[in-house]
């Protein structure tokens, strides 16, 4: 090499750039913002800028007001109602305090690293989730429709259970609650009580018969439930403005949304323990049963408990995140969320079941005075006699304890004739042992016992609105997965788009707020996201893993975070995670098929709840509901490997990305090369690549399959500069 080389590179060089700056000189003068920019061809490290850096697309894209407002977002969105209604049922079903054992294992299998990774790519691609899987591959662009289908099926019945909240939350604001007594009825002769509110509960019947006021089967319409509707209105009324303007109003709302519902948690942990009761509750709730531990079964729920609790694959992480700074840590906000996420759900655990310790010690001191009485006329009658019974033995003032030294010593000696003297045994553990999730938990069971509270009403009124709360906070994020990934790729106005989604949500929604509208409730809950998520997330894994690349991912997430991440992730992402997913999806196909379809259906006659069988036209909504969740993935990728769709046309143009400033290629090129550097304003520059190659378009050449979509419909590309041997300077 000459011994002046340097010297004559570095003149070439400075040739190059004023080359580069004359052209530039020639562009229109409006363009201020690009003329101060100049072409970057040195690959010198500490000179490369990303994009986005030091543009104004961080200034146009919405950011957080802080990170705590992010951090209560992405909470509010993965803690749910779920976390206060199924997660209690499952530990309780699946082993106790074991259940905790396979839960924790597969968030650390499945729940963290597929939670990072959805962080990951929504905050360094900064685009929902339709913009985000265009840009790793356009024939995987479906993946993202998806989602947003399934964010909208399950919004349409999420913020109906939202109304039924709202409706509850309305009528605590009295004493006694109306679901304290079952109602009298009253004719020409006599007053007698409701006969199907004595066959059932005050709160059963409250809530079959008072609030929804249900139908005995899904054909049975029965017409639009007023009250219902009216709530239904206005939750939706309360999404459209929280989220009208994006997470600039929806942000604000996170502070109390997020945090009231563990103030309310709190509370009730300290009043449930000091209930005579809780501590049974609790006791029983985490008794290890290991040996259930060691069923498949557990491990199923347990797996799909992780994956919904965080939920993984609806979009809403993904756009949440693109709001972030590109060097945000996100994975301390993966760890930090799923950890709070489990913790609120073992704090919920807690709750729910001091709680109905609580209940059942009531019920079973009831069961104890009626089968006592029973003892004192099987006395009098002379079916017993009086030396069976011990001394201390008090009937007035009987303790379980004692009640239940006395039903043993009657079982052993008169065994032959036991089971016609109709004694019932009162154990509280039995009452414990009667699962209940869902609406039965939060509507029946939950409110039955707070009418035992002092200070009844308050309670209530807490309870609803906490559940209000969760409620929001999972909706925000549901209706974010919608709006943000068609906003981004469609560049409609959000206030307008989301005015247009909930007038359209509402009026779907109405199918829910019929007498029937429970049981459509259950069909949508049951089908119309949990495989449909599963196969968006298996795509998901691939599409980074193995389209993108996992060792081209670690790099770019060792540039954006600062440092290289585990290489636990790699091994999880790339193996573990994958497997565990697909024997998911085989696990959930198979119970699929072995649980018949169908509905539990309340009938008034008996008031008790019979299963029945959806009718054909039902089974054709639940196939159609699993089936147009997942059908843009085929479509789109159909589209994309025929080239049914021009990538040159105005919204679906090709775009490649480079640390470095942008160059525009013209559509009808001719002449040299030299012709492709033309200015753009950073103000209209997407977002920066994952990679840091630079690609050259030839002329006559075909359009890389995998250039993510442009912001405008202008396809962009960086001139290829292969570095030059020294030699030739």
């Amino acid at each position: 090499m000459p011994k002046n080389s340097k010297v004559v590179k570095r003149e070439l060089d400075d040739e190059v750039i004023e080359s580069v700056k004359d052209l530039l000189s020639n562009e229109d003068s409006s363009d201020d913002a690009f003329k101060k920019s100049e072409l970057m061809v040195d690959d010198q490290e500490e000179k490369d800028v990303d994009v986005e850096e030091g543009s104004d697309v961080e200034d146009e894209r919405p950011a957080w007001n802080s990170k705590l407002q992010y951090i209560l977002a992405q909470v509010g969105f993965s803690v749910g109602l779920g976390n206060v209604w199924r997660f209690p049922y499952l530990c309780q079903k699946n082993g106790g305090g074991a259940y905790l054992v396979p839960y924790l294992i597969l968030l650390l299998i499945i729940g963290i690293p597929l939670f990072f990774l959805e962080l990951a790519v929504g905050q360094r691609i900064r685009r929902g989730s339709i913009g985000v899987w265009n840009y790793i591959s356009p024939k995987l662009g479906g993946i993202g429709f998806a989602s947003c289908v399934v964010c909208f099926f399950v919004a349409l019945y999420y913020n109906v259970i939202i109304g039924w909240s709202l409706f509850y939350f309305s009528q605590s604001f009295q004493h006694p609650l109306p679901w304290d007594q079952c109602p009298l009825v009253k004719n020409a002769s006599h007053t007698f009580v409701e006969p199907e509110c004595e066959k059932s509960s005050a709160t059963t019947y409250y809530w079959y018969r008072e609030a929804l006021n249900i139908s005995s089967s899904l054909s049975e319409s029965g017409g639009l439930n007023w009250k219902m509707t009216i709530c239904l209105l206005a939750a939706w009324v309360m999404v459209c403005l929280a989220m009208i303007k994006g997470i600039q109003s929806s942000g604000k709302i996170m502070y109390f949304s997020s945090l009231f519902p563990y103030v309310v948690l709190l509370c009730f942990l300290i009043r449930g323990l000091l209930l005579n009761g809780s501590v049974d509750g609790i006791r029983h709730m985490f008794t290890p049963k290991l040996e259930i531990m060691l069923e498949p079964k557990v491990w199923r729920e347990a797996a799909t408990q992780v994956f919904f609790a965080l939920g993984l694959g609806f979009g809403g992480v993904i756009a949440f995140s693109s709001y972030n700074k590109r060097d945000n840590n996100c994975h301390f906000d993966a760890v930090l969320v799923s950890f709070i996420n489990f913790f609120t759900s073992v704090l919920a655990t807690l709750v729910v079941f001091a709680v109905l310790g609580f209940k059942a010690n009531i019920i079973n001191e009831k069961c104890v005075t009626q089968n006592s009485e029973k003892i004192l006329k099987l006395l009098k009658m002379g079916n017993l006699s009086q030396d069976m019974i011990p001394h201390h033995i008090n009937f007035s003032s009987i303790t379980a304890e004692d009640y239940n030294l006395v039903y043993d010593i009657i079982q052993k000696v008169k065994e032959e004739q036991f089971d016609s003297l109709g004694l019932k045994s009162c154990q509280i553990e039995d009452e414990l042992d009667k699962a209940v999730q869902g609406t039965g938990l939060a509507f029946i069971a939950f409110t039955e016992a707070m009418t035992h509270f002092p200070a009844s009403p308050f309670w209530s009124v807490m309870f609803f609105l906490m559940l209000v709360n969760l409620g929001l906070g999972s909706m925000f994020g549901t209706i974010e997965g919608i709006i943000t990934p068609i906003v981004d790729t469609f560049k409609v106005r959000k206030e307008i788009l989301t005015v247009i989604c909930c007038l359209v949500a509402f009026f779907i929604g109405l199918i829910f707020v019929q007498r029937s509208g429970n049981y459509f409730v259950t069909m949508f809950d049951d089908y119309s996201a949990t495989l449909p998520l599963l196969i968006v997330v298996i795509l998901e894994n691939i599409a980074v893993i193995r389209i993108y690349g996992i060792d081209k991912f670690m790099e770019d997430l060792k540039d954006m975070l600062g440092f290289s991440p585990s290489q636990y992730y790699y091994y999880m992402w790339k193996y573990v995670s994958p497997f565990v997913l697909l024997c998911l999806l085989v696990a959930s196909i198979v119970q699929m098929g072995l649980s018949p379809p169908g509905y539990n259906a309340w009938i008034e006659d008996t008031a008790m709840e019979e299963f029945h069988s959806y009718p054909t036209w039902g089974m054709i909504v639940c196939i159609s509901l699993m089936v147009l969740a997942i059908l843009p993935v085929p479509i789109v990728f159909m589209v994309r490997h025929c080239n049914l769709i021009d990538d040159s046309s105005g919204s679906l143009a090709s775009v490649s990305y480079k640390r470095g400033r942008i160059i525009k290629e013209p559509v009808n090129l001719e002449g040299d090369n030299t012709s492709l550097i033309h200015g753009k304003s950073p103000s209209e520059v997407p977002s920066p690549n994952f990679g840091k190659n630079i690609y050259r378009k030839q002329t006559g050449s075909p359009t890389l399959d995998t250039a993510p979509n442009g912001r405008y419909g202008i396809g962009y590309l960086m001139a290829d500069m292969p570095e030059m041997p020294e030699s030739d300077l």
